[in-house]
């Protein structure tokens, strides 16, 4: 009955509870490093994991959700843990991932140009450079610019068709259908495409729209609708009121926001965030009025050209000396500067349209437009040796389209030999050049497939983490490092400790032959 107490006992000393948690603490801790190196490169043929910060529902509720889901048996110790996911976040030390949206500042202190197109040398960017993206978040909002270009086309073809100064052409009215429904299936690709983009990834566009050039741009989809809406082949007078007002309610919600970010100053003042792509920012007031004062809507139509008639005057003398930067505009982007064409000649058609005539205010603005025409077009090599194709080219089209429509309604207010000559010709150079440009587009686009490269504007880092922050994380690493070995070197004395006392003694003979326990 004595032994099996004794055995009983011995059993218990031999295995103490506290040895359960310190039996072979390394194999899982390098376990768990090849699960997190394996997650974390995505080589075997997990999901990739990079790119979740723009996606809509990717963010920290994904990570959470994954952590509560599986996050007991990944992490069976909370050092081993910290361990483990030192180099995970060590990763995204550099950041604070708060929700925040990157400033005006610090668009400007990480990306480089004119056009904040560049990441600089010093910076790293928060997704891949060596792959591709996901074509959704290559897609950028400048895309737009292609149906403000094709767009323009059929509107500059109705024009000729029903211009007095350009009859004698005897332009068919199938030319604009042709070009009117190739703009609009243009615009619903681009407009799908670009609603997918805010579906999946809503936080590339919360940066696209944050992004001192960018924000620019998120009038072209309206601008470009304003077109198809004064080109359409019917009478522009049986379209509905509604539909106008629909169109100017996001054209004067951006005017409110940008042009009060321009005179409150700080950040965003005018006189840093300028760029050509601001006349995007004036232009669409103008479009906007012309085709409210062929809809009979003739006060509201005044409204938006007074608006955007004095932010251009600002705009035009900021842009003019320069102010923001005082860098050149590298030849890629050579096109942009041809915005300056746009706006005063789409403002002379709608001030014509305003006031029933093509009067004095109207040639005026319509002689600065020409007069910008031909400076430009005099330097050639300047913009178009050297230059390479990208979206930038879009640039091109539309405001020699406006200048050739400007010129058609000019030309039939002072008709002469030289005005219908000047009116046909740069149609014809307008065509030349959206056909180009369109042809070029599809070849990269479908044929070398570089028309969308890496975005890597809106791949900025939020903020940067003070140098303290990064010092206490590698503290909390080293202190879990530092624990977790004092815990091993423990846990190894405690099993030699229990090895020895649960180890039965060994039985020895003395010389009388009577047994005798070893202590």
């Amino acid at each position: 009955m004595a032994a099996p107490d004794g055995d009983r006992l011995r059993s218990t000393v031999a295995e103490p509870p506290y040895s359960i948690s310190i039996r072979s603490e390394e194999p899982p801790r390098q376990q768990q490093q090849g699960t997190l190196a394996r997650s974390d490169s995505g080589s075997t043929g997990e999901r990739d994991r990079r790119f979740d910060q723009f996606k809509t529902f990717g963010g920290r509720l994904e990570r959470q959700l994954s952590s509560i889901r599986g996050g007991a048996q990944t992490h069976p110790h909370p050092a081993a843990a910290d361990v483990g996911g030192g180099e995970a976040r060590d990763s995204e030390a550099d950041t604070d991932d708060d929700g925040e949206l990157p400033t005006a500042d610090r668009y400007f202190a990480a990306l480089e140009g004119p056009e904040l197109e560049t990441l600089r040398p010093t910076e790293v960017p928060v997704l891949p450079e060596d792959e591709a993206w996901p074509f959704l978040l290559r897609f950028p909002i400048s895309a737009f610019g292609m149906c403000m270009g094709v767009s323009s086309q059929a509107m500059m073809w109705k024009t000729l068709e029903q211009e007095p100064s350009t009859a004698f052409l005897r332009v068919s009215p199938g030319v604009n259908d042709a070009l009117w429904w190739l703009s609009v299936a243009l615009m619903v690709v681009v407009s799908a495409t670009y609603v997918l983009k805010a579906v999946f990834y809503l936080e590339a566009v919360r940066r696209e729209f944050h992004h001192p050039i960018r924000v620019n741009f998120f009038f072209a989809p309206w601008i470009a609708c304003l077109f198809l809406a004064k080109g359409l082949p019917e009478p522009v007078t049986a379209v509905h009121h509604v539909v106008w007002y629909a169109l100017m309610a996001p054209i004067l919600f951006l005017d409110i926001k940008i042009y009060g970010q321009w005179m409150s100053g700080g950040e965003w003042r005018l006189s840093r965030v300028a760029s050509p792509t601001s006349h995007l920012a004036v232009v669409g007031n103008f479009v906007g009025a012309l085709l409210g004062a062929r809809m009979g809507l003739r006060e509201p139509a005044l409204f938006f050209f007074a608006v955007g008639a004095v932010h251009y005057v600002v705009l035009f003398v900021t842009l003019y000396q320069r102010l923001p930067t005082n860098v050149p505009l590298p030849r890629e982007l050579h096109p942009v500067f041809f915005l300056f064409v746009a706006t005063p000649s789409v403002a002379s058609v709608a001030w014509a349209r305003i006031s029933g005539e093509f009067g004095l205010g109207a040639r005026v603005a319509y002689y600065v437009s020409l007069f910008l025409y031909a400076s430009l077009v005099a330097r050639v090599s300047f913009f178009f040796r050297g230059v390479r194709f990208s979206l930038a080219w879009w640039a091109y089209t539309f405001p020699v389209t406006s200048a050739a429509i400007a010129t058609t309604v000019y030309a039939s207010a002072v008709t002469n030999a030289l005005t219908q000559a000047l009116a046909v010709g740069l149609s014809a150079v307008a065509s030349v050049t959206v056909a180009g440009v369109l042809a070029t587009t599809v070849y990269h686009a479908f044929v070398r497939w570089d028309l969308f490269p890496n975005d890597v504007s809106i791949a900025i880092r939020r903020r940067p983490r003070a140098k303290f922050g990064k010092i206490l994380a590698r503290l909390r690493t080293s202190s879990a490092d530092l624990k977790e070995l004092v815990i091993s070197r423990h846990g190894g004395s405690a099993s030699e400790t229990s090895s020895v006392v649960s180890e039965p003694p060994t039985p020895m003979v003395d010389g009388r032959g009577r047994s005798r326990a070893e202590p």
